[in-house]
């Protein structure tokens, strides 16, 4: 496995301290905790340099006890840029107001949204640069946390000789692949987008390379063979599922807002709670420019 072999990654320690709030780290690597910052109030000048700072650090910031409305979830959203429309929403499949995505999995659910390693529409031209998850209702029993990867750490962590090969590498990201094959949902007129991203992308903000592939929407890699192909898209995959140390988690409870980057960041929502039931909503937020390859 390649974590095992690969030296281990020397990154700079990331800042607690922020005037207008507190954070309680996850890991020290990616994840952390927003303490006295309240989402039902409009962010001042301070507030909102501080948030841009931290989310840009710690790529995952979780807030407890914020009973917000939905309006409000959006308006917190809005701070990051225009909100995202589900491509689900252009057939009905996920509720009336386009900016909003319910995330709702009940005992006569066929599947739960998200149950596998991915980074969220990554078959759009331009993913969404960030995605808000609203958690109202969580299984009595507990369960049904999310993890997170760290795909610059993920990247770090391979060696030399697997960096220069997958640097220029394209890879073909198809939503078919989950709202189709997975969901079964119907396509709209002219099926699910389906585009073309670096294989290593740079995040516009921290400079990092990011290892930009994942098992929700990626269908395989220009220029190799389907076998090859396959072969070295398992073993990405593997490598990110199998790496605990590139992981954090979040455990939910009621009125539990978590924000993450969705420019270097994959999750999995865990579904181990059957038959009880999880229930939220989810913002997500365009992105300027499509990811930019080394």
């Amino acid at each position: 496995m390649l974590a095992e072999t690969a030296k281990h990654s020397e990154r700079t320690p990331k800042s607690l301290d922020y005037s207008s709030f507190r954070l309680r780290s996850l890991t020290p690597h990616m994840g952390a905790e927003v303490l006295d910052l309240d989402l039902a109030n409009p962010l001042d000048a301070q507030q909102s340099r501080d948030l841009d700072d931290a989310f840009r650090d710690w790529k995952v910031l979780v807030f407890r006890d914020q009973a917000i409305s939905r309006d409000q979830h959006k308006a917190f959203g809005r701070h990051f840029g225009m909100l995202h429309s589900h491509p689900m929403h252009k057939v009905g499949a996920r509720g009336k107001d386009p900016e909003i995505l319910p995330v709702i999995t009940t005992q006569d659910s066929a599947y739960t949204a998200g149950d596998g390693w991915h980074t969220d529409v990554t078959c759009d031209p331009i993913p969404p640069m960030c995605s808000i998850l609203r958690i109202e209702e969580t299984p009595d029993g507990g369960g049904g946390d999310t993890l997170f990867a760290n795909m610059a750490l993920a990247y770090d962590l391979l060696s030399d000789a697997m960096k220069t090969f997958l640097s220029g590498l394209t890879a073909v990201h198809d939503g078919a692949l989950p709202y189709l094959g997975a969901y079964k949902i119907e396509p709209p007129p002219g099926g699910y987008p389906k585009s073309e991203h670096p294989v290593v992308t740079v995040h516009p903000e921290s400079g990092e390379r990011i290892l930009y592939i994942n098992s929700g929407f990626t269908s395989h890699i220009k220029g190799l063979t389907p076998r090859e192909s396959r072969g070295l898209l398992a073993m990405l995959f593997d490598h990110i599922a199998t790496t605990p140390r590139i992981h954090c988690r979040v455990q939910w409870a009621p009125h539990t807002v978590t924000l993450w980057d969705n420019r270097c960041t994959q999750h999995h929502a865990v579904w181990d709670y059957y038959p009880e039931c999880r229930r939220g909503e989810r913002v997500s937020v365009l992105d300027d420019v499509a990811p930019t390859g080394v």
